[in-house]
């Protein structure tokens, strides 16, 4: 799962080196019409006909996005259909959106729908929810529900699709070396970031770019809900999905049967807070892989787990001038060892490939940093790309208090490389502005708590060594929501359906029954 504001420090704060480019169209469901809408009072006025749609259901191949989708996607038991929404609320009777939507039917005795939404913003839920329909064969949950995968306005094979880059552009930006600090060096960075921005803009509309924002994925929740035939929603997210799930909540409090919400973004945080946090999470789950690297014989972290930032420095930043063969005749270099880095601390089944990544580095070889950096990126072997990280940023941009003095953003650069060594290029901080600080429509939402009324109960999921989502935001989240949470004891980002039996079972619970486990429970993962 991909992670809200996760961007490399060399790049923090001045370029976009984790936006990827894909274009993709879906295409209508063909089959027998569903039936099933919530119509009538349920709708807000103007919305009735979107929220009374039939569904068209059919084979899901039309909608794959990416050659791994086209593989799950074969899957007989999996069908698929588009939901048509407003593209701007505002304007019901104008242009329309079309959200891509992913079935697997309950097999047993269905309750109803399961809504899930893996991340980013940016990552596809059509993916995410075929491949979590068949770890999740011999669950009760997919015995009483049906699985519902979607992807978010702009995202995947939803249309229109968010397209700023080609793939070639990709390419040519991850192999590009970042400026340094100097005048010229923030100059450079800040040219690259407007480039981006007119890249979206004309390829894309400034109406699209203003209406891709979570206030927008709400509304689609909701009309998503009715079409489905469920009067509440039943809705399980992971890291950004659990911004959209409290927004959600926030919105409509009265259509919420149960909200799982797993690797919480902080919604109140300040983007600048949030960030330098988020670096504090990636050092602390850095230094937990080197505390287990060190006591492997050949580590190339050392034997000494407090000067392991410092070694990984010293392999990788002379990247930054020779890079290493990568196979297939592609370069590693520094932005991409680092994004390969980054990849496997987001779990520790991952230490391993990095543990042996490393080692490589020490060989001349950046084949396996490459192949964690490309899992990342969302590169398949073919050379495309999915827009799932093309489009953090442009949903970023809308969904964040916009920020436009470089001094902010040298201080989170400065901050950011303090409390994350692993990270700092020895480049120093700089004062380089992002695409947001130039994009070219206003934020639709603003840092808040939710501020909900007559919510049913809400389960919270915070793991205690999340790097990307650190464990105190669920603790927040949880207390403003009147949540209870769940606390899984280990190293990874999210958990839950995860095959962790001690989550699992209660989440089913949850999900099933609305029985929330005690006050104070753990899971060690």
């Amino acid at each position: 799962m991909q992670v809200r504001r996760l961007v490399p420090i060399a790049a923090a704060v001045a370029a976009t080196a984790l936006v990827t480019a894909a274009c993709t169209s879906v295409v209508p469901g063909s089959g027998s019409a569903g039936s099933g809408a919530v119509p009538g009072p349920d709708a807000p006025p103007g919305l009735e006909s979107f929220y009374a749609q039939e569904l068209s259901w059919g084979p899901c191949g039309p909608f794959a996005a990416t050659p791994d989708d086209a593989e799950a996607f074969a899957d007989p038991a999996l069908d698929c259909t588009a939901v048509t929404v407003p593209l701007d609320y505002a304007e019901p009777d104008g242009e329309t959106a079309r959200i891509a939507v992913l079935r697997q039917r309950a097999t047993g005795d269905r309750i109803g729908s399961l809504l899930l939404n893996p991340g980013g913003p940016g990552a596809s839920g059509t993916g995410f929810a075929a491949a979590l329909g068949s770890g999740l064969a011999e669950s009760p949950i997919t015995q009483r529900f049906d699985l519902i995968g979607f992807d978010p306005r702009g995202i995947g094979a939803s249309e229109p699709v968010i397209d700023c880059e080609t793939d070639a552009e990709r390419e040519e930006e991850r192999a590009d070396i970042d400026a340094d600090a100097s005048p010229e060096g923030v100059a450079l960075l800040e040219e690259d970031s407007r480039e981006f921005v007119d890249r979206c803009v004309e390829r894309n509309g400034t109406d699209l770019l203003a209406n891709v924002g979570t206030r927008d994925v709400v509304r689609d929740l909701d009309v998503m809900r009715a079409a489905l035939g469920d009067e509440a929603l039943t809705y399980a997210g992971f890291s950004y999905g659990t911004f959209i799930g409290a927004k959600y909540a926030e919105a409509f409090p009265d259509r919420v049967r149960a909200l799982v919400l797993d690797g919480a973004v902080d919604p109140a945080q300040d983007p600048v807070e949030a960030s330098v946090a988020q670096s504090a999470g990636f050092q602390l789950a850095f230094d937990a892989f080197a505390a287990d690297c060190v006591r492997q014989p050949g580590c190339a972290l050392g034997t000494d787990p407090a000067a392991a930032s410092t070694v990984f420095q010293s392999l990788v930043r002379p990247l930054y001038d020779t890079p290493l063969p990568a196979g297939a005749g592609r370069e590693l270099g520094y932005n991409d060892a680092l994004t390969g880095t980054i990849q496997a601390l987001y779990s520790e089944q991952l230490w391993e490939v990095l543990r042996v990544g490393l080692d490589e580095l020490t060989q001349g070889s950046g084949e396996l940093l490459m192949l964690l950096a490309d899992s990342y990126e969302g590169r398949a072997e073919d050379g495309s790309y999915s827009n799932d990280l093309e489009a953090f940023p442009v949903i970023s941009c809308v969904d964040d208090r916009r920020i436009t003095d470089p001094a902010v953003y040298l201080e989170i650069d400065r901050r950011a490389r303090e409390v994350a060594p692993f990270r700092d290029d020895g480049r120093g901080p700089s004062a380089a502005r992002p695409p947001c600080a130039f994009w070219p429509v206003p934020p639709t939402t603003e840092p808040a708590l939710p501020d909900v009324e007559g919510l049913d109960p809400v389960l919270v999921i915070s793991v205690t060594g999340d790097p990307a989502t650190p464990y105190e935001a669920g603790l927040r989240l949880a207390e403003q929501l009147g949540a209870r949470l769940l606390t899984a004891e280990g190293n990874q980002h999210t958990v839950a359906l995860s095959g962790v039996t001690c989550v699992d079972d209660l989440v089913a619970a949850y999900l099933i029954d609305l029985e929330l486990p005690d006050d104070e429970a753990r899971c060690t993962i």
